[in-house]
């Protein structure tokens, strides 16, 4: 594969080669999850050269591109001014923001109203009742994030709280107008923030207020960046986007449009991988401690099958009083619980695991592979080997 990088000049040409400048920053873990999408569309679709210059999320001097004549351009285009540099190019381009500057042109982007839904799944999951998130007032997608996340609190019958960081020049000035709200929400509280780096930030902040997390506060962010995630303390929850399918696929639309195929100026949509819980959202804030006691059991013992009577006698309830206060709580009898947390975990082991599903069933203690696959069908929708191949196909072609 030719490859380059530049940040000034004209091309030199060669017979059958593209070139290509990538306006992707590559100082945050979703955009290079993004050129990591776009090698690995060049390994079995060779001859572009690349032109990229190293910029953070927040840098916007472009000037490198005065003079430039390529082929096409994949940008990350987050403000007006990477809109109309990249207009005045006037070459094929598909653009990887959710900012939607450019809505003359192909876009490729998270789902960001999944991410909202799992979020509030999320929170809900664990009993917590309110909501909030931490945006970001410089970026355009993570306004439209927060609004989808408005929504999706809403539907559930709450109402949503929300703080946009808008930098005030101090890291610590930012901080304490963070806190102070943190301190101000009724708790407790799941915050879902609009990248990592957010969630690093309300961390803190609640050090300095002296609010506990999970247990005051749980947090949650996007992009599952494996340092900043476990830079913080407590470990930060996560949700992961699919950065490598997101980033290929808009490698794919620019190679036919270089080809000089017509492509719709639609928005292409790809849902994220899977919500990483660790520390910071790792809570069972239920009001009913009979309840609660209950649902760690359960948790605790997910991998065992266990039945609706060990949970009974654990709590020392009948099971229709069991059941009564657990749809009060959750809307969900104590079986329907133990389901929903068994096949949760069947997910979560058929994306991380290559296990056969007699191994699988095994682990989870069903008594046949074919039972637990019916099971699963019921409560997904998809046959495991379905939901296997959805959630980690291959890259298209």
């Amino acid at each position: 594969m030719d490859t380059a990088i530049a940040h000034t000049a004209t091309p030199v040409r060669s017979s059958g080669t593209r070139h290509v400048a990538l306006l992707v920053e590559t100082s945050n873990a979703y955009a290079r999850g993004l050129l990591v999408g776009i090698r690995k569309y060049l390994v079995s679709h060779p001859g572009w050269s690349i032109y990229l210059a190293e910029h953070s999320r927040h840098e916007t001097d472009l000037s490198w591109l005065d003079g430039w004549r390529g082929d096409g351009v994949i940008a990350r285009i987050e403000n007006q001014e990477t809109a109309e540099r990249v207009r005045r190019l006037r070459v094929p381009a598909v653009d990887l923001s959710a900012a939607y500057l450019t809505p003359e042109l192909p876009c490729v982007e998270t789902d960001d109203a999944t991410i909202a839904r799992w979020a509030t799944e999320h929170f809900a999951e664990r009993g917590l009742r309110n909501f909030a998130y931490c945006g970001d007032a410089r970026f355009g997608w993570s306004v439209k994030r927060g609004d989808h996340y408005a929504a999706e609190v809403r539907r559930l019958g709450h109402e949503p709280h929300e703080f946009r960081m808008e930098p005030s020049g101090t890291l610590a000035g930012d901080r304490l107008a963070l806190a102070s709200w943190l301190l101000d929400l009724p708790k407790p509280v799941g915050v879902l923030t609009c990248y990592d780096i957010a969630g690093q930030e309300v961390l803190e902040a609640c050090k300095i207020a002296g609010l506990a997390v999970p247990d005051s506060v749980a947090v949650l962010g996007v992009d599952n960046d494996e340092l900043m995630c476990n830079l913080t303390t407590p470990a930060l929850s996560s949700i992961q986007p699919d950065t490598t399918r997101t980033g290929f696929l808009a490698a794919s639309l620019l190679d036919q449009m270089m080809s000089g195929q017509a492509l719709d100026p639609c928005l292409h949509l790809i849902p994220p991988l899977r919500v990483e819980t660790r520390q910071s959202s790792d809570i069972l804030a239920v009001a009913d401690p009979v309840v609660a006691r209950a649902l760690q059991l359960i948790r605790d013992r997910v991998d065992e099958g266990i039945p609706v009577s060990a949970v009974q006698r654990h709590v020392g309830l009948s099971r229709r009083a069991l059941d009564y206060r657990f749809l009060r709580v959750l809307g969900r009898t104590v079986h329907e619980e133990i389901t929903r947390v068994r096949m949760e975990r069947l997910a979560d082991l058929l994306i991380r695991t290559d296990w056969t599903l007699p191994r699988l069933a095994e682990r989870l203690n069903f008594s046949h592979a074919e039972y637990m696959g019916v099971a699963f069908k019921k409560y997904s929708g998809k046959s495991p080997g379905e939901y296997r191949r959805a959630n980690r196909s291959p890259l298209p072609g």
